[in-house]
Parts: C-alpha cells; structure tokens; sequence
C-alpha cells in the first residue's frame, strides 16, 4: 500500500507540475508572441521613418530641381528682354558716317560712357531702322555701323545693336 500511495502522490506531483509547465510554457509562448509582436511593430515603424526620410528627401530633390529649372528659365528671359549686345537682323543704309573730329572709331560697349561729342549723332527716326522707342532719359547714338543706346544725361551705354547700317 505504501508503494501505491506513493505512487500516486508522485502521479498527482507529475501531473500538478506538467499542467504548471504547460501553463508556463503558454505564458512564455505568449510572452514570446506579444514581444515578437512588438518587434515587429517597432521594426515596420523604422522602416515607415526610412521610407519616410526617403520620400522628403526625393521631394526635397525635387523641389532644388524645379527652382534651379525656374532660375534658368527667368536668366533666359531676361537675357532675351534685356539683350545688351544685338546683332542687328537687318541691315540698312544710311549716310556715310565720319567720327567726331578728335576722335577715331572706337567699339564702345555696355556699361562704358560714351564722349558727348557723339551726341550730334543722335538718331530720332528710330522706327525707320526697326528700333523700339528709347527709355525715358536715353537716345540712340550712331557709332560707326553701331547703334547704341545711351543716357542723355551721363553718356552710359545700357544697349549695343551691332551692324545695324551698311
């Protein structure tokens, strides 16, 4: 008898012990889920700030792309309304042209003043050679077969139309 009692207080131990694993071993395993689980949370929300840091930065690209293409556009425009130095589309022919005494031809250019002594070379007909009307404060000067653009008052030259007579 006292082997059968022994018997089953071991049986009951045996049994006691494995429902205490087993019910370790879920909790483990749930443990193990829940932190595998949070994990792969953690891992996907790396991966969405990556993701995220990768699209702010192709925006960002984008956008320095879009304003450098504006920049150019807008150094075309001006270039082309505020063309300094023109080659003249057509050519005409006026009188035969003589420097001012004391003075030999000289390629004048933007920014440089020009001698007032040219200032008797004054072209007010500019429609008749295809010339826009001149700003407010300007005229356009005949310099050889040149034309160019100056401030009555000073003589700067904002404007060269080159070749424009024969």
């Amino acid at each position: 008898m006292k082997k059968f009692i022994t018997a089953a207080v071991a049986a009951v131990i045996a049994t006691s012990s494995l429902g205490l694993a087993a019910t370790t071993a879920s909790a483990q395993a749930r443990g193990y889920e829940q932190t595998q689980d949070r994990r792969d949370d953690r891992r996907d929300d790396r991966r969405d700030d990556r993701r995220d840091d990768r699209r702010d930065v192709r925006e960002d690209r984008r956008e320095y792309r879009q304003d450098a293409r504006e920049d150019r556009r807008e150094y075309r425009q001006d270039q082309r309304a505020y063309a300094r130095y023109q080659r003249a589309e057509r050519r005409y022919n006026a009188g035969r042209w003589q420097q001012p005494r004391g003075h030999r031809y000289q390629p004048y250019g933007y920014g440089q003043r020009l001698p007032s002594a040219y200032n008797a070379y004054v072209i007010n007909d500019y429609n008749r050679y295809g010339l826009r009307a001149p700003p407010r404060g300007y005229h356009y000067v005949r310099n050889g077969n040149d034309v160019v653009l100056a401030a009555v008052a000073g003589g700067l030259i904002t404007a060269v139309i080159a070749g424009l007579f024969n």
